[in-house]
């Protein structure tokens, strides 16, 4: 009886920290950092675009681009290393980012798998989003709400606090473009923010939508202000809801202070 007593507390015990799981994480403390990442360097991943990489360490992707010595359009491949030191190399070259020992390979139009390459960001003759009237440096960006429910978490500059606001809805609520741009990354491939979008909007402004369910843009798509890019949803976090951000030159900056007042 003693050893039946003992194997059940044994199995009880057992069970119950095998079902003590982590807490979900949201993007608190994860994704963006609050100041920039200035040491070590990045290997490129499938799927990933510079900016996306400049956004997870909190760069600006052209001053990145410009510490790496990657002109526009900002191809990058999977296997390189992408320096996150703050200063640019020197001219001399040894201090240049390292990159594979085995030469890039060809971007690749189409993935293989479901991962997807990482892609170079195609810059067309005409993009709607570079005009004055799309935001660029030369005008304001005409910001809009990107979904119709209620903000339930404010913007934060504290180190753990959020980094954009998050908006309630249903499951596949329309989420849209908050401005005209393109869409320079799609995919989730950054901690806690599941499936993510980040759109261009002029050079010095980019914007991001979370968590959705269904994403109906893909990279190097134009959008126009308005035009549904998701549908709401729940991926890498704890309930349905959109996380929006706004960056401007790669830092974090409150979307209430430009969406227009409700």
């Amino acid at each position: 009886m003693r050893s039946l007593a003992t194997a059940l507390i044994f199995l009880m015990v057992s069970g119950c920290s095998a079902g003590n799981f982590a807490p979900v994480v949201d993007i608190y403390g994860q994704e963006p950092r609050t100041s920039k990442v200035t040491a070590g360097t990045h290997e490129v991943r499938s799927g990933e675009t510079l900016y996306s990489i400049a956004w997870r360490y909190g760069w600006d992707y052209r001053e990145l681009a410009r510490a790496n010595r990657i002109p526009a359009p900002y191809t990058i491949y999977p296997g390189q290393r992408i320096s996150l030191a703050l200063k640019a190399p020197s001219s001399s070259g040894s201090s240049a980012p390292a990159i594979t020992s085995k030469p890039a390979p060809k971007p690749v139009s189409k993935p293989a798998s479901k991962a997807e390459p990482a892609k170079p960001q195609k810059t067309p003759e005409s993009k709607p989003a570079d005009t004055a009237s799309a935001g660029s440096t030369v005008g304001p960006v005409s910001w809009r709400w990107p979904a119709g429910g209620q903000v339930v978490e404010t913007f934060s500059s504290d180190n753990h606090g959020r980094k954009g606001i998050a908006i309630s809805g249903k499951s596949n609520s329309p989420v849209v473009a908050a401005a005209d741009g393109r869409v320079v990354y799609r995919g989730s491939g950054l901690t806690g923010y599941g499936n993510l979008l980040i759109l261009k909007h002029s050079d010095r402004w980019l914007s991001a939508y979370a968590h959705n369910d269904r994403m109906m843009v893909k990279e190097g798509d134009a959008v126009k202000a308005g035009q549904q890019i998701a549908a709401m949803g729940a991926t890498g976090t704890f309930r349905t809801q959109l996380h929006f951000e706004i960056r401007k030159d790669g830092k974090p900056v409150d979307p209430l202070t430009y969406l227009p007042k409700k």
